[in-house]
């Protein structure tokens, strides 16, 4: 590990102006830790922000749902009103990496969590997410947990985090205040980048952006909603496949509206409008889920040893689907 300056901050322009001087921010440090542990990550000054007042979770007049960025994981998984009116986001929350991880680590970091392919984590393989231009090692190499959408010929690395799978599925944003002090919200769904020919740049944060918090529209209340996770062991494992659907349903059992997306199978969280499509209008059954669930692997672009993804995410979503809709 190469040494560091530590500097803690309390307010959000004093972290924008570190991080305008090259600073990183650091906040439960569970992703970063293992960054400078493994040589990855190599700041030369590390801007504690966990004395910024970006931590609870607060309704608003309207129904919608605020979480501070600095919240941890498992306060937002507890919260009894986040957990009655958007299920799927708890749901995402419980089956995130351990109970210690979730009370340390916060919604805001993530979001920003960095892949766990094997080839970005190991600092003596050529990487272009860690330095790029360097090749992507993973192409031909052990690419079992690797991306099958959303790749290029630099990168096929998974974006690993549950939480924004989720948020996509209720319509949440993402709120970010520039290094000015100007603030703006972002889609969850537009927040992370395809890697293209730049898969070093994973986000659409700018240098001196904070992210302050979430938003969860009142609009989604209502929908039936779940999240399934297929990994390899029962816990602290990272998603082979993952689903968060969300659906409204009229009284005939036909579906009025749905937003579904995937995880663990692609280069930044992955919306299926396609999937979506082929359940509007029509009142949903197993047959039905099994049909729209076809083309969840739209454009999929498999690799020696990933095949066995297109139909392993192709089953999870049919049943994350059935169990949304609380099929018998």
């Amino acid at each position: 590990m190469q040494p560091f300056t530590y500097a803690p901050v309390a307010d959000a322009a004093g972290a924008a102006a570190r991080a305008l001087q090259g600073a990183s921010f650091i906040a439960g440090g569970t992703d970063m830790l293992q960054l400078l542990q493994e040589g990855v990550a190599q700041p030369a000054e590390l801007a504690d922000i966990n004395r910024l007042p970006l931590q609870g979770i607060t309704e608003d007049a309207d129904g919608a749902i605020r979480i501070g960025a600095l919240t941890r994981l498992q306060d937002a998984a507890d919260d009894a009103r986040l957990r009655e009116a958007f299920p799927v986001v708890t749901e995402a929350l419980d089956l995130t990496a351990s109970p210690m991880v979730r009370h340390m680590a916060t919604v805001g970091g993530n979001l920003l969590q960095r892949t766990r392919c094997l080839y970005f984590r190991d600092v003596s393989t050529p990487c272009n997410k860690r330095l790029p231009g360097s090749g992507c090692s993973a192409l031909d190499g052990e690419n079992r947990h690797n991306a099958i959408l959303g790749g290029s010929e630099h990168c096929i690395a998974v974006q690993p985090s549950d939480l924004p799978v989720a948020l996509i599925s209720v319509d949440a944003e993402v709120q970010i205040q520039h290094a000015d002090g100007a603030e703006r919200w972002v889609p969850v769904e537009d927040f992370h980048r395809l890697p293209g020919d730049t898969p070093q740049i994973e986000t659409v944060l700018r240098q001196g952006d904070v992210i302050l918090g979430l938003r969860i529209p009142a609009h989604a209340r209502g929908r039936r909603s779940h999240y399934v996770k297929v990994r390899d062991r029962a816990s602290f494992s990272w998603a082979l496949a993952s689903a968060a659907v969300a659906l409204r349903l009229d009284e005939g059992g036909r579906v009025t509206e749905a937003r579904i997306a995937v995880g663990g199978v692609a280069t930044k969280p992955w919306r299926l409008p396609r999937v979506e499509q082929e359940l509007l209008g029509v009142r949903l059954d197993r047959d039905r889920a099994r049909l729209a669930a076809v083309w969840a692997a739209e454009g999929a672009v498999t690799r020696s040893g990933n095949a066995f993804k297109q139909p392993l995410l192709q089953r999870t979503v049919e049943r994350a689907i059935i169990e949304a809709g609380e099929l018998a």
